[in-house]
């Protein structure tokens, strides 16, 4: 049976098509890591930002949560507690800490 041209650049298309295929798929992963980065990195940011807030109000909580990359968007105190949202590029975390019963 003899391979035609024909048949050689229908191999070159369905190879092309796998390269690209392959390279979108690279694409979307580190997407979903970056994301999953900055998720993690505004829960940190968060959880250290309510903790200093607890004890030293808002600028203290400000002030950490820049010293772990994040921008504090909400500070609230009710009593005890300190509920803070801290984002990180396109991420937002919600923390609360307490300090007493």
């Amino acid at each position: 049976m003899r391979r035609t041209l024909h048949d050689r650049g229908s191999v070159v298309l369905l190879v092309a098509a796998v390269i690209v295929l392959a390279g979108l798929m690279a694409i979307g992963v580190s997407r979903l890591g970056v994301a999953a980065d900055e998720r993690a990195r505004a829960q940190t940011a968060a959880d250290a930002a309510a903790l200093a807030g607890v004890s030293g109000g808002r600028p203290a909580a400000s002030r950490l949560a820049g010293a772990n990359g994040g921008d504090l968007v909400s500070f609230e105190r009710s009593g005890w507690a300190v509920t803070v949202v801290v984002e990180v590029g396109g991420a937002r975390a919600t923390a609360r800490a307490t300090n007493g019963p």
